[in-house]
């Protein structure tokens, strides 16, 4: 056994205990949850104002029926997780590595290699699967096989203080089981990124890899079969050798994989503190060639188990904040990134929509009394006819009110669609007092033609005023919607704010117990 081999199982012995109290901030981060579902139902937006049905009105309904459905989701996330936190209890006190890469990346086999050579130092190794949420313990070894053969999740504890998760590939022919390895990523505490020789690096990859990464895991690319198939004579014949790739090549590779990953993470965003140096190994050189000392470090194993002793203490500190972490990325990916993603567009598209309806109000005033005059006053010399001879002008207005009212009542509508309008009972058209006619005499005007003027500039007059009411109490409507809009606007700004602060003071806590460590 090498020195580096040596030195990792015996540190996997031991782990370390627990040494952060992350009870205040999860407390944090309960409260800060209830707080933010009791300040997006206080400033539910209200429709008072708007005729049910309309644009606007959908719109407000769309935005309450999306944050029911992202609380139902998240709930149905955060008990989907159940499983993962489950195990992760299950294997507490012990450091969980997961396994991860595209099928065909030699993940069961690198878990058999590694199970074997603890079994070999006397350390306990058990097998085990998920089987119904139940954790299953298991007396075989993972089967190894050139296609996907994982279709659960499974994993082996190697020693007393490490676990490695073997997981479906996230790129795997069925859903069920790219699902699965999502599901599970939070149980681990760090990540051993398998890569094949034969394609090392795929950049696609690092999408999924790249969450895991924002939550301060630390990550190992290893890749993998870093072998060639040579030729050699023996006795006189050409056989067919598996060598290992040469230091060179394996640089190269490596150098490759270390590089794309990099550029790959900060276009995500993700800081490269967590990315580990590659490490190219071949676990069929090394079985081929007898597993010995010289066979382990010409396969890579002795660079593998060093990176893999430095890989112990960053994955620990991960491990003792776990559970805030967790929590913490629940609250961010499942609750706050979907109003992120929905209910702030929604919130600024329906402010967009309440300014353009503010906008066109005074277009929509003048049409209505265009509307209502050029239906009323053609009737006017009908009603000077059949009421002034008589000397009755009140009769006159009396009847054109009337006819007022109908009209603005029905075109108002017709115009102010996507209002509830409040409607005044009754129009009153008082007598004009114009043009040699004053009001409440007994004398006719001097010209049915003045008394004609004098009514139609009464109409318009009356038309302005009701219609300016109305389009001022509708402004009104839509302001104290604008300024509920705002205000659920700024109830999500400040849940960012305020979740991004418990986020820095999580951050504070694991650089704390970094340095200490």
């Amino acid at each position: 056994m090498s020195q580096n081999e040596q030195d990792f199982i015996a540190a996997v012995r031991h782990p370390g205990e627990e040494g952060i109290d992350l009870a205040p901030l999860m407390t944090r981060m309960r409260e800060w949850l209830a707080s933010l579902g009791q300040a997006l139902e206080a400033g539910r937006i209200g429709s008072e104002g708007l005729r049910p049905g309309s644009a606007l009105a959908l719109r407000i309904e769309a935005i309450h029926r999306e944050l029911q459905e992202q609380q139902r989701h998240r709930q149905q996330q955060w008990q989907a997780l159940a499983p993962a936190r489950a195990l992760a209890q299950h294997f507490e006190g012990k450091v969980m590595l997961l396994v991860f890469g595209k099928f065909n990346a030699g993940k069961s086999s690198l878990c058999n290699f590694l199970a074997a050579h603890f079994a070999r130092q006397g350390q306990a190794v058990q097998y085990f699967h998920l089987e119904g949420g139940q954790i299953v313990a298991s007396a075989q070894a993972f089967h190894e096989g050139a296609t996907e053969t994982t279709a659960r999740l499974q994993g082996v504890c190697l020693g007393d203080g490490l676990v490695l998760l073997d997981t479906p590939g996230l790129h795997s022919a069925t859903d069920d089981n790219a699902a699965l390895t999502q599901r599970f990523l939070d149980s681990a505490d760090g990540v051993l990124w398998l890569t094949s020789s034969t394609s090392p690096g795929q950049v696609q990859e690092l999408d999924e890899l790249a969450r895991e990464l924002r939550r301060g895991k630390p990550l190992l690319p290893v890749v993998t079969r870093s072998d060639v198939i040579d030729e050699d004579e023996v006795d006189g014949e050409i056989v067919k050798l598996l060598r290992n790739k040469s230091d060179a090549n394996r640089a190269d590779q490596e150098g490759d994989v270390y590089a794309r990953a990099a550029d790959k993470l900060r276009t995500l965003g993700v800081a490269l503190a967590q990315l580990k140096a590659p490490v190219s190994v071949s676990a069929h050189v090394a079985r081929t060639q007898g597993e010995d000392a010289q066979a382990m470090a010409g396969a890579g194993f002795e660079r593998l188990y060093a990176a893999l002793l430095a890989l112990l203490g960053p994955a620990l500190s991960y491990r003792q904040r776990k559970p805030g972490e967790v929590l913490l990325h629940h609250l961010q990916e499942e609750v706050l990134a979907p109003m992120q993603a929905h209910t702030l567009p929604a919130l600024a598209a329906l402010q967009h929509a309440v300014q353009a309806e503010r906008e066109s109000l005074p277009a929509r005033q003048a049409r209505i009394v265009q509307l209502v005059w050029r239906e009323i006053i053609p009737g006017l010399p009908a009603l000077l006819e059949q009421h002034a001879p008589a000397g009755d002008v009140q009769a006159v207005c009396d009847a054109l009110a009337q006819q007022l009212g109908l009209a603005f009542a029905r075109h108002a509508q017709a115009v102010l669609e996507d209002h509830a309008l409040v409607l005044p009972e009754a129009i009153r058209l008082e007598v004009p007092a114009a043009n040699g006619y004053e009001s409440g005499g007994e004398d006719m005007p001097v010209s049915y033609e003045k008394l004609y003027a004098a009514l139609d500039q009464a109409v318009l007059t009356l038309l302005d005023q009701q219609a300016a009411a109305l389009v001022q109490h509708c402004d009104e409507r839509l302001e104290a919607l604008a300024q509920a809009v705002r205000r659920k606007q700024d109830i999500v700004h400040q849940g960012q704010h305020s979740l991004a602060a418990i986020d820095m003071d999580l951050r504070g806590t694991a650089q704390a117990d970094a340095l200490a460590h």
